[in-house]
């Protein structure tokens, strides 16, 4: 009794009024129509996502091609050289990926670069036995150029190019990285006291001094400490368009991959890249990040106009050589045709756009390499401000997540994977009198990269090696 009366008190409450609640059958039918509802939601759910994938996979698979490049063959043979402080590491990132996915492969070097700052030396890539002995397809590590060996390691079809960058803004850059190791730099108050009196810091004997004085002609091989004169900048100018069909510039980045591009007869989304390096500016007007290029300078590296005009006249090489091939590079535009590069940049935007948002988190912005949650792709730190990385957008099926994560890569985790697995199988190669200079097995990120196998620097110990300072770009 006591359980009819409860059992009559909460049919009341429900508003029911009577103990019978309707035939069995529509309860039935309620507990079918409920479950088909649930069953199509969680169908539509699965379906959207499905969809969603299928448009990630036709983004990477069909979408980026870009415009005709006509009856031209892909070059598969190139020498990229990787000056300092030029967007080269995002350049770098473009040929890594490119030789991965055609299964390419790379001149690597035994430690993260070739010797630098000494010439290059043939002896000094992964797996080198001669000339002609092996064929290598790629080479883009940083080096101290040197055509002559670098001919006994590339082909003689090898396609070489390399990048410049306004040496006013190379020098804000090179000291943001590089103030704790160069000495010039490291005696300065601030870049705007270095420009003042170059001479009061710089002395050409000590190590490392090289990133403070026409780096990028210390880069491409030239004598960066002679005094300047007209003849001695344009025989520089002159070698370095003998040895490279491309020079481009960092200033004009995208319109520097359509040349690319079309020279090398490469598809367009092997060209568009995330900034990779990018450095953090100070929160200002509701932002806190920048492209590297535009990134505000700290008061330690700020310039009046006259100081970047003393900068302009203490890398006087460096500034010849700047002004001669930007003039280059917009006659290179010109043929192209104006009109023709204004319509594919928008593409390789649009496209970059696309893919940020498929791949990245936080709208595609860099984010501070503490916040990465996966360690294994955090960028390495160096010198007065932070670098930057990127976040993969999560939930990614394992075929987009794994073209996203080529985009992203930091160059040393990048190299390291590389070289696993291209000599994961391979013997050391036969380097008489070279001893441990022969073969070194890759370091992982976490190592010590001052110092390869057996402890021996990468620079060899005898030149102005920098150790880990010297593998950012």
């Amino acid at each position: 009794m006591v359980f009819k009366w409860r059992a009559r008190r909460m049919r009341l409450r429900l508003g029911l009024g009577c103990y019978r609640v309707g035939p069995l059958w529509l309860w039935k039918a309620l507990l079918v129509f409920v479950a088909i509802a649930f069953a199509g939601q969680l169908l539509g759910v699965i379906y959207n996502k499905s969809l969603q994938q299928d448009r990630l996979r036709s983004l990477f698979s069909s979408d980026g091609q870009g415009l005709s490049l006509g009856s031209c063959r892909p070059h598969s043979h190139v020498m990229f050289l990787k000056t300092h402080k030029t967007a080269s590491s995002t350049v770098l990132n473009i040929l890594y990926r490119y030789g991965e996915e055609k299964d390419l492969r790379f001149a690597l070097p035994l430690g993260y670069q070739f010797g630098y700052p000494l010439p290059f030396n043939a002896h000094r890539v992964k797996g080198y036995r001669g000339p002609r002995v092996a064929e290598f397809s790629i080479m883009g590590n940083h080096m101290r150029f040197n055509k002559p060996e670098v001919g006994k390691v590339m082909p003689d079809d090898t396609f070489y190019f390399s990048i410049l960058r306004d040496p006013v803004a190379l020098a804000e850059s090179s000291y943001a990285y590089y103030k704790v190791v160069a000495p010039a730099f490291k005696k300065a108050k601030g870049l705007g006291d270095f420009a003042d009196n170059p001479l009061k810091y710089y002395d050409p004997r000590l190590r490392n001094n090289h990133y403070a004085r026409n780096l990028l002609s210390f880069d491409f091989g030239l004598d960066h400490n002679a005094n300047f004169s007209t003849t001695l900048a344009q025989r520089g100018e002159v070698a370095i368009r003998h040895a490279f069909k491309l020079i481009l510039v960092s200033e004009y980045f995208d319109e520097s991959m359509i040349l690319l591009r079309h020279a090398l007869c490469w598809p367009l989304d092997a060209v568009v890249s995330f900034s990779l390096n990018a450095r953090q500016q100070k929160p200002s007007k509701g932002s806190s990040w920048v492209d590297k290029a535009a990134a505000a300078q700290p008061p330690a590296m700020a310039l009046t106009d006259n100081q970047r005009q003393k900068l302009r006249e203490w890398n006087a090489l460096d500034w010849h050589l700047y002004q001669a091939f930007n003039r280059s590079f917009w006659d290179e535009v010109d043929r192209f045709g104006r009109a023709r590069m204004d319509q594919e940049v928008v593409l390789l935007q649009t496209r970059r756009k696309l893919l940020a948002k498929a791949c990245l988190r936080d709208g595609g912005r860099p984010v501070e390499a503490s916040r990465i949650r996966n360690k294994a792709i955090r960028p390495f730190q160096s010198g007065l401000v932070k670098i930057l990385g990127y976040e993969l957008q999560p939930g990614l099926d394992n075929a987009t997540r794994q073209a996203c994560l080529r985009m992203i890569r930091p160059e040393i985790q990048y190299k390291d994977l590389l070289d696993a697995r291209q000599f994961r199988r391979a013997a050391p190669p036969a380097c008489p009198g070279l001893g441990s200079l022969c073969e070194e097995r890759p370091l992982l990120p976490t190592q010590d990269r001052r110092a390869g196998s057996g402890g021996r620097r990468e620079d060899g110990g005898g030149g102005e090696g920098l150790g880990r300072e010297s593998v950012i770009s």
